[in-house]
Order: structure tokens, then sequence, then C-alpha cells
């Protein structure tokens, strides 16, 4: 295209060419797509789990946590394969109350242990979902600003997708994946107290519980539950002008801890200060938590607690899979909007219309 300005009579003046313009889509993105629909087999997802390929690790916890029945297929396959190759890890159980710093603990106890210990570390942050979006924000990430730059840690959010404990569905099965591919510390976080803790608990070989000092008047309806399982308490923020106040709650807590019964593991939980934010008392915490696992082994109850965690899981796998075949039966998916507005309107009692609906399903 000539430019008129450029012309001799006026001096001065010199316009360039443009930019040719360019295509706004990405060649490659074609390709992109071809290799990100490439479909891994069984052998690969179990292969690549084995020889601690991140990229095939993060994908087959996805693959576990689809509701796609092809996928749970495939996911299940892997899952059995991998079941040989785990169960050598140590796993931590890490709940507290809001803003007791969970992530901030998490990032300090995973620099200590990689740095002290070495090996390889994963951390399965269970986020809320939302009762009314379904959604998740999945952050936990952003508060672990060192492990999430350290090549040996594995970091996973997951969404809690409301199911019990805020331990999200799968995360037992991605503990066997995680240990098939190296890791042999598992954090599990949960999302906090508040909703039962059963379940995290049921998956651990120590369950640790994280408070703050002054906060024992509001969580009274609830610590006694959770503290009952704890293995052991540490008073988080335990630093400055807070460090006084911090010993007393943990005088507290040792205190209340002496009217529980004995633990079935036969250990008396501990009670220690620490502050995450400042590294400090990090190093006993850990001695605690070490010597916590080897007087269990010593006693027998380390492997009684995983055989029981076995058992506890058969059972709540036959009651997900009792609700899922329930719901996704075609005459209950016909059935439930008749009954749900037959309640609504009065027309017959909730218990009716669910024994009505279990007896159909039953009949099945």
């Amino acid at each position: 295209m000539e430019h008129p300005e450029n012309d001799k009579a006026y001096k001065g003046l010199k316009v360039n060419d443009g930019v040719e313009k360019l295509n706004s889509i990405n060649p490659y993105l074609r390709q992109m797509k071809r290799r990100r629909a490439a479909q891994l087999t069984a052998d690969d997802y179990v292969d690549g789990v084995l020889r601690g390929d991140v990229t095939i690790l993060s994908r087959a916890v996805t693959l576990v946590e689809s509701l796609l029945p092809q996928h749970q297929a495939i996911a299940q396959e892997v899952v059995e394969r991998c079941l040989p190759h785990s169960g050598r890890s140590v796993r931590v159980g890490i709940t507290g109350v809001p803003g007791a710093g969970k992530s901030t603990s998490i990032d300090a106890f995973g620099m200590h242990i990689l740095s002290e210990r070495g090996g390889k570390l994963a951390v399965l942050a269970v986020d809320p979902s939302s009762e009314r979006s379904k959604g998740s924000i999945l952050g936990d990430k952003t508060r672990m600003e060192r492990l999430s730059a350290h090549p040996d840690a594995f970091i996973r959010p997951s969404a809690s997708a409301g199911s019990l404990g805020g331990v999200a569905r799968k995360t037992r099965e991605t503990i066997i994946l995680c240990e098939a591919a190296g890791y042999d510390t598992i954090f599990v976080e949960t999302v906090g107290v508040g909703q039962s803790e059963t379940a995290v608990c049921s998956m651990v070989d120590f369950f640790l519980l994280l408070q703050i000092a002054g906060a024992g008047d509001e969580l009274q309806g609830i610590k006694r539950g959770i503290m009952e399982m704890a293995d052991g308490i540490v008073i988080n923020k335990a630093d400055g002008a807070n460090v006084e106040e911090a010993k007393r709650a943990a005088a507290h807590y040792r205190n209340a801890l002496q009217l529980f019964p004995m633990p079935a593991s036969g250990i008396r939980p501990q009670v220690l200060t620490y502050s995450g934010f400042y590294n400090i008392g990090i190093k006993e915490v850990w001695e605690m938590i070490y010597g916590y696992i080897a007087a269990a082994k010593a006693r027998g109850s380390f492997d009684a607690r995983r055989h029981s965690q076995a058992k506890y899981w058969m059972y709540e796998t036959i009651n997900e899979q009792l609700r899922s075949r329930f719901y996704n039966a075609r005459v209950i998916e016909e059935l439930l909007p008749l009954y749900e507005r037959d309640v609504q309107e009065g027309r017959i009692t909730s218990f009716a219309a669910a024994a009505k609906l279990l007896d159909i399903f039953d009949k099945m």
C-alpha cells in the first residue's frame, strides 16, 4: 500500500508499512488438541506412576476422581495394580479450625521433612465445595509457596464435593497412587473442624489437630469429638506476644486430655506449641509424630490400625456404590420427581416416599 505522506513534497515525513495481520488462531492448536485427546491405557498409567512421572500421576488422580463409568473402570484397574507397591509411607492427617494456619503449617512441615529427612512428599489438600455452585477455589498451592516450587513435592488440591468429613471421595485411592509413585510422606489436609473427621482419621497413621490460643470458648460444642480422634495437638502462632497465651492454651488441652479414655493405640496424645510462620518448634512437632509411629509399630497398633482402616473403607465403598446404583437406576430417575412433588404437596410423608422408592429398587 502506497502512503501519500511519503511523497517528496512532504519533507521530513515518512510512514512505514504496517505489520502483516497474523491469524488469531494458534496454528499449533490442532496438534495440541490431538495430543491432549490421546487416551492412555491402564498399562501407560501404571508404568508412568511406578517410575514417578508427575504428569502421569496427575492424570491418574484425575481419572480416579472422574465420575464417568468408563474412567472408573480404568481407574480401578490402575489402583489395583499399584496396590502392591503402596503402604510404605507415613500418612499424616492435618485438620484444624479455619484460620489455624493449616496450609502455612504444611508448607513449614514439608520443607522441614524434605531438608532433614529427604525423600518425597505428597500433599492432598481438600478444598470445600460450594453447596450452591458446587465449585471450589482450589487455592491451597498459593499458600504453600516453598513446597509448590520444590521438585520432590507433589501438591494435589481436590474438591470435597460434599463427601464425608471434607475428604475428597477418592482420597484413599490417591494415597495408593502417590505411594506407588515413591512418595514416602503423605499429608492429607481437611477443610477444617465442623464436619465429621472420621473419614480422614480412617486413612492416616497420625491425626494432627491444629489449634490456636483463645479459640476455646466458641468451640466447646465440637472440641471433645475431634480431640478424642487426635493423636497429637499443636497450638500454632506461638510467637511474639502470643507465646504465653499459647502455653496456657496447651496446658488447658493437656488437662482436658487427662479426662478422656486412653486411645486404642495405648499412647496418650501430646500437646505442643509452635509457630508455622516463624518455623519455631517445627522439629519438636515431627519428633512427636515419628516417636508416636515408632511406639505404635512396637506395640503392634500401627498394623492393626491400617487393617481396621481397610475394613472401614470396604464398607464405605459398599455404601457409596449402593447410593450410586440407586440414583442412577432409570426407574428411580423417572419416579423421583413424582415422589418429590407428592412430598412437597403433602400427599405423602418423606419417610413413606423413601420406603416406596427403596421397595421399587429392591424388586428391580
